[in-house]
């Protein structure tokens, strides 16, 4: 069976590998000159930058990337963080960190609360895995729940950094679905080789199995006939094939096969693409000689003006740096309505960094914006529309159709493998 593969980014060369790995004819075509999207290594004075997403993996080695890739026959070792820890203020109630902090590790944020508040936690996350809430924001639930202005700003911090959104964009539902990842999954890992690590490791599954990546060449139409995907236009020449795979997001695979969409059959599909919003973030890249962090995990900051977590990847992998150095990476989620005023958004995150890190020396190496076209996701986490199309023959993956409960890459393998089962059963 022919496939063709429309972009190489993660969600695009999960599924070329997978499906070469089965014996599909696999063609992959990625208008950018290099590949891998917003997940590959930028090399800059020694450093491998990420284009986008992390050098993290946020279920490790147990979680569904690493599962996919395993099924792929992809190499990579990636290795299980050592821990999450938060960053709280040393004087309860004051707003930031400007009078002293301490790191607590992830386990222990109860112990913030009242002793009230505490036995209402450990209840509600005992019943609240059978009995599931909905119908509300992450935000709202916690008001409702918990009197706790510091649960609220914990949410923030942990869906600004996972989700690049608050807590108050977040569905209830969404949330628990991630919770019971991180129950199923096990927590972060980082993969030897950073983003690059894997792109290089599917390249060569799909090249080894007969597959082609074509870079530079973009695709300026899908080819449906007989109301069947059939293949692709790129660079004017006509490419056929049995199946489309687009990791595009819904709303440009949408516009690459506009015409067989049209009429009122799909009138409600192209309805709710209307809907879909991407989410934005920054990312502040730091280099030190002496450790910032000091440790692999995730370190959440919940009493920030803007910056929502710090990961310190080199103490997983010390050749993501040059010798005796050491890169720091920051997330801070950007607000639709901020997206205008990045720069103002840069400050306050540069501001939140020297609170942070008192008196230690570092180098801002990169700062890097997402948004718009060129987003932390394509649609927002809770809001994913699937990976089916109203074509057969044509799916959509990527950070534009991830699977529930998902987090950044994680939900795109989930979205992958409920395309690869539904391709492939």
């Amino acid at each position: 069976m022919k496939t063709i593969v429309i972009g190489a980014g993660l969600g695009g060369l999960l599924s070329a590998a997978r499906l070469s790995k089965a014996g599909h004819e696999v063609e992959v075509f990625e208008r950018l000159p290099i590949t891998g999207g917003r997940f590959t290594n930028l090399n800059y004075k020694g450093f491998q930058l990420s284009s986008g997403a992390f050098h993290m993996l946020p279920h490790g080695p147990g979680g569904p990337l690493a599962r996919l890739l395993e099924e792929a026959g992809a190499e990579v070792r990636i290795v299980r963080s050592e821990q999450t820890t938060i960053r709280v203020p040393l004087k309860q109630g004051k707003p930031d960190y400007a009078e002293g902090f301490k790191d607590i590790s992830f386990i222990e944020f109860p112990s913030l609360l009242s002793h009230k508040d505490r036995l209402k936690i450990a209840f509600l996350i005992v019943s609240t895995r059978k009995n599931r809430p909905s119908g509300v924001t992450l935000e709202a639930w916690i008001k409702t729940q918990v009197k706790g202005e510091w649960l609220v700003k914990f949410a923030d911090s942990f869906c600004g950094w996972a989700l690049s959104l608050k807590s108050n964009e977040v569905p209830v539902e969404e949330i628990f679905e991630i919770i019971e990842n991180m129950y199923r999954f096990g927590g972060t890992g980082i993969p030897e080789g950073g983003c690059k690590g894997i792109i290089d490791a599917l390249e060569a599954v799909i090249l080894e199995n007969g597959g082609k990546i074509y870079t530079g060449q973009e695709v300026s139409k899908i080819l449906v006939e007989k109301g069947k995907a059939a293949g692709v236009i790129s660079e004017s020449k006509k490419h056929e094939a049995d199946l489309v795979i687009s990791n595009l997001g819904h709303a440009a695979t949408a516009l690459l096969c506009s015409e067989a969409l049209s009429g009122e059959v799909n009138a409600g599909y192209l309805k709710m693409l209307e809907t879909i919003q991407p989410s934005a973030g920054i990312k502040i890249c730091l280099a030190a000689d002496e450790p910032l962090v000091g440790h692999s995990g995730v370190l959440l900051t919940p009493y920030t003006r803007r910056i929502n977590g710090v990961n310190e990847v080199t103490q997983a992998d010390p050749n993501l740096a040059p010798p005796g150095k050491h890169l720091t990476m920051c997330h801070q989620y950007v607000a639709p309505e901020n997206v205008k005023n990045l720069d103002s958004e840069i400050d306050m995150g540069l501001a939140d960094l020297k609170e942070l890190f008192p008196g230690k020396k570092y180098e801002v190496l990169l700062i890097q914006s997402y948004h718009d076209s060129w987003p932390v996701n394509r649609a927002a986490s809770g809001t994913d529309p699937g990976n089916e199309t109203p074509i057969p023959g044509l799916y959509v993956v990527g950070d534009g159709a991830k699977g529930k409960g998902g987090i950044e890459v994680e939900g795109v393998a989930l979205g992958v493998a409920a395309t690869m089962k539904k391709i492939l059963g």
